[in-house]
């Protein structure tokens, strides 16, 4: 008994996007320390050669990618190995009032936070780069069902990709691979330090969730490396929300 371990990700191959920083790379330092052989991918390749010297085991593998562009997408697919897990945490952040939205911006969201993910899982099932038996984790965000001013192409973005994720989990269940999302509140990453506000404001914001405090990537990173693991076998179609017990962002 004392070396069981639901949790464990030994003998598995996890791709991981947006691992050059924040939720991605904790996420990618996570599933090496559980055993899994890792492939983390990102736009910035300097930022990945740092997510690498954090990673457990010298069969992990990293490749710079932008996720927004179809021929990196395509060489990304053909380079990888067979997967057994993904977790997609690649995306933008962005505020801005809905009055002064153009549709080149809301292009951008959307193209970066929905079109690149779907493009990307599309391209491993055809590819037959998808294990039966696999998980997909789609880190999106509880912004859906937490609306805030300025935040209407963002929350649009997660939306979109939560309503991906549940019709794809029902597609991919006869082969018994598992679709979850992941709906985490505000977090400690560049993606909310990028929005115009400053970290003093951030800090006593974040006094008003009922745990006094914002996410880390690590607490994301530990509930992915759950539905990853065999622990949620029987666990497919759901949204969790992670968000320190607040009711809005």
């Amino acid at each position: 008994m004392g070396g069981y371990n639901p949790f464990s990700l030994e003998g598995k191959t996890i791709l991981v996007t947006g691992a050059s920083s924040g939720i991605g790379r904790a996420t990618a330092t996570a599933c090496s320390k559980m055993g899994a052989t890792v492939v983390a991918t990102g736009r910035n390749p300097q930022k990945l050669e740092a997510t690498l010297i954090t990673l457990e085991g010298d069969s992990n593998q990293i490749i710079a990618a932008d996720l927004t562009i179809d021929e990196d997408v395509k060489n990304l697919v053909y380079q990888i190995p067979k997967l057994d897990g993904i977790v997609h945490c690649a995306g933008i952040g962005h505020r801005m009032p809905a009055k002064l939205l153009t549709m080149t911006e809301v292009e951008k969201v959307m193209n970066s936070n929905f079109i690149s993910a779907v493009s990307l899982q599309t391209q491993l099932i055809n590819a037959k780069k998808v294990n039966k038996a696999s998980s997909v984790v789609f880190v999106a965000s509880a912004a859906p069902h937490m609306p805030a001013l300025g935040n209407a192409a963002y929350t649009a973005s997660k939306a979109a990709i939560i309503g991906y994720a549940k019709c794809l989990a029902l597609e991919l269940a006869p082969r018994n691979i598992r679709v979850n999302c992941i709906c985490p509140a505000m977090v400690w990453t560049d993606l909310i330090m990028q929005e115009g506000v400053g970290k003093e404001e951030l800090e006593q914001a974040q006094l008003k969730y009922p745990l006094k405090r914002y996410g880390q990537p690590d607490d994301v990173a530990n509930l992915a490396i759950y539905l990853l693991s065999d622990a949620s076998q029987w666990m497919t179609n759901s949204c969790i929300d992670i968000t320190g017990g607040t009711n809005e962002l």
